[in-house]
């Protein structure tokens, strides 16, 4: 087996409780890696609440494409989408993560991304946004977004 074999590539995931980042092989994905530091599941299918920092981080560093939902609590089409959001999360497992960010409580990331509407979904992928969708979508909608976008 050659260093740069599918065997032996490597996978970089962002801890998105304690922000350690975490290398392990790409095969050992659907096996549901853990952080090193705290032990949290790494790629579960569940949607995360994180803060501004660790979306940047985690979008700067991670090997999996990252969907970040920017909401607030009193907007009603967040509230309706978080299901359907939650359900593509688990379709998706082994090929996104899924985070969601409150807008009322970190201001700045509305300012930082220039957000206009939410529901705001941010796509991102090796380190950089790829693309972005205002407006709340089904399951369904959202997973053949993100594979359109990944693929």
């Amino acid at each position: 087996m050659t260093e740069n074999s599918p065997q032996s590539a490597k996978l970089k995931l962002t801890c998105l409780t304690c922000g350690t980042i975490n290398a392990f092989p790409a095969a050992r994905l659907a096996d549901g890696p853990k952080c090193s530091s705290c032990g949290d599941a790494l790629a579960d299918g569940k949607v995360a609440e994180i803060g501004l920092a660790e979306l940047e981080k985690a979008a700067r560093n991670d090997s999996l494409p990252l969907l970040a939902d920017l909401w607030a609590p009193w907007c009603g089409p967040c509230r309706m989408m978080a299901p359907e959001f939650a359900s593509a999360a688990k379709t998706l497992k082994s090929r996104a993560r899924f985070v969601k960010l409150d807008t009322d409580r970190h201001a700045d990331a509305a300012v930082r991304y220039a957000i206009r509407g939410i529901p705001a979904l941010l796509l991102f992928d090796q380190g950089r946004e790829r693309n972005r969708h205002a407006g709340a979508m089904r399951a369904s909608q959202i997973t053949a977004w993100v594979a359109q976008n990944i693929d």
